[in-house]
């Protein structure tokens, strides 16, 4: 063995000391659990009849929370789908990867982002050992799918899913081969308020209720049926995926995840820090309906979701997540006491703002009070209901509880008791019977801040600087070679990046884990989120 095999065999060991350590892989299991998560996008949990909301019938997601765990404190880091997906997808706060402004990467959109504000297309170069947490089960033998959506806020990197896209299904996968499968449905977005406001309703707009930070008119009150009545069609579509679940015997066996994505798709829900936005529905099917029935206070936040799923599969969640398993063999006992959230550029409209929730109590600061809550995000003002909003803000026919998210400044601190106050309208940061709370909070947020590294104090075009070579995502070195015996071990100088590999046969890159067959013909590259993929290596025996 010459001196570079040498060097190369030593990476080997060191590489497989850290996965063993970081607990990347666990023994395969004979019975791991299929999963499934239906994933809602924009819906806060107070339109839902498990919520105690009779205004509509779902009679497919009634169906499924009776068999289920109801969680009453679900929630997501932050109030808008990209950066909150990249928390999902990897276990970590947005605002650690660098991921928590909207959007970042768009490959839809080519290489212009945000073009008014000079923002190209890109992904963040996330921290060491950050991976998206699928890789974890495909090693382990998991069967991934997803669609149709991804919007991690990043690129995603080929070794995620075995199939993403609008015709994934579990039925694709290989016998009874061990599944996680997401389900996401858009007919309930943002954008669905004002594409589908001349289809059919299915509730009476006068039947529903307003809450009281909204006027109560024709215009307020026909959104709201049309998102209740998106909901009907939501319900309907899962449906179908749950019968298809019982027909293929699966329902029974399986852990069944109902959640939002965020909160709600109206004016002070969606883009915003309070419970409106960043609160959601979700519902967890036990195998075997354990639980059914029962409701769950604990706090659950979306970096929780990508530990706990690894730690149902058996598989320990890595060190670098910071989300906790709150299910299954590793789970944590000492859950947590606080949430944080994080908001900060919303397409072309730039703002910074953290918030903490404790039992009772919601803390929000402002580093630029001079920025409305009510940003002229242009994508929300094609709403009737912003538009509504708008007009009689100017005529200034809005109560003072419905004006104050529309002014053009905001306070500094905010503080809400959600006990007395869970429309969060009464502001106590100038209350002295709260100064002591206030101070606790100032203390938690300045640690987490500086524990978490949040990226949210640099300028985006400071970070882009430091990630992107003359504006090129940085490319991952070559693979290497060693050839052990009658196998082929495959290495990269990236020490955390994920080797994938597949064969002529082979119609998807599959996660290496174990050294190759020598006589085997295969190509194979390293990726890790924030690079371009390494040359494809091509295998050829002699």
């Amino acid at each position: 063995m010459n001196r570079l095999s040498k060097i190369l065999f030593l990476l080997v060991l060191i590489s497989s000391f850290i996965s063993c350590k970081e607990g990347k892989t666990i023994k395969e299991k004979p019975n791991q659990p299929n999963i499934i998560w239906l994933v809602a996008e924009d819906q806060s949990p107070e339109w839902f009849p498990m919520y105690g909301d009779s205004t509509i019938s779902l009679p497919h997601l009634q169906s499924l929370s009776k068999d289920a765990v109801i969680f009453d404190n679900a929630y997501s880091p932050v109030p808008v789908c990209a950066p909150a997906r990249s928390a999902i997808i990897t276990g970590m706060y947005p605002t650690t990867l660098g991921t928590h402004n909207m959007r970042t990467f768009a490959s839809w959109r080519g290489k212009e982002n945000q073009p008014t504000i000079g923002i190209p297309g890109y992904s963040p170069i996330v921290p060491q050992g950050v991976r998206m947490f699928t890789e974890y089960l495909r090693e382990d033998g998991y069967y991934c799918v997803n669609g149709p959506k991804e919007d991690y806020n990043f690129e995603k990197t080929d070794g995620a899913w075995d199939e993403s896209s609008p015709k994934r299904h579990w039925r694709n996968r290989e016998g009874d081969q061990a599944f996680f499968a997401v389900f996401n449905f858009s007919v309930c977005h943002e954008s669905q308020i004002w594409k589908r406001g001349k289809d059919s309703l299915f509730v009476s707009p006068e039947e529903v209720n307003v809450p009281p930070y909204l006027p109560d008119n024709e215009i307020i009150r026909h959104d709201i049926a049309v998102n209740y009545s998106n909901l009907k069609r939501l319900d309907n579509q899962i449906g179908e995926v749950i019968a298809q679940l019982k027909e293929d015997g699966l329902y029974e066996s399986s852990y069944i995840f109902f959640y939002g994505d965020h909160g709600g798709p109206f004016p002070r829900h969606k883009r915003a820090l309070y419970e409106t936005g960043t609160k959601v529905p979700m519902v967890i099917k036990f195998p075997a309906q354990e639980g059914a029935g029962t409701r769950d206070d604990r706090f659950m936040s979306f970096i929780d979701l990508a530990p706990s799923v690894l730690s149902l599969a058996g598989i320990k969640p890595p060190e670098v997540m910071q989300g906790v398993a709150q299910f299954g063999d590793f789970e944590i006992e000492k859950k947590p006491e606080e949430l944080y959230f994080t908001s900060d550029r919303f397409d072309e409209k730039y703002d910074r703002l953290r918030a903490i929730r404790s039992k009772n109590l919601k803390y929000i600061y402002s580093y630029d009070t001079t920025i409305s809550h009510a940003m002229r995000v242009s994508y929300r003002e094609q709403m009737p209901m912003m538009q509504n909003l708008r007009f009689l803000y100017e005529k200034n026919e809005l109560t003072p509880e419905q004006a104050q998210w529309l002014h053009p400044n905001k306070p500094e601190e905010e503080l809400y008791n959600l006990e007395k106050d869970p429309y969060e309208l009464v502001n106590l940061a100038n209350n002295p019977e709260y100064a002591e709370s206030l101070e606790r909070f100032r203390s938690l947020l300045k640690s987490w801040i500086k524990e978490t590294r949040d990226l949210g104090q640099y300028p985006e075009k400071e970070l882009i600087s430091k990630w992107l070579i003359e504006g090129e995502q940085p490319q991952l070195p070559s693979l290497e070679l060693l050839e052990v015996k009658e196998e082929i071990e495959l290495v990269s100088k990236q020490n955390d990046a994920t080797i994938v590999w597949k064969s002529p046969k082979d119609s998807v890159w599959k996660v290496y884990k174990n050294p190759i067959p020598r006589d085997q013909i295969f190509q194979a590259k390293a990726e890790r989120i924030g690079f371009l993929d390494s040359d494809i290596l091509l295998y050829e025996p002699l």
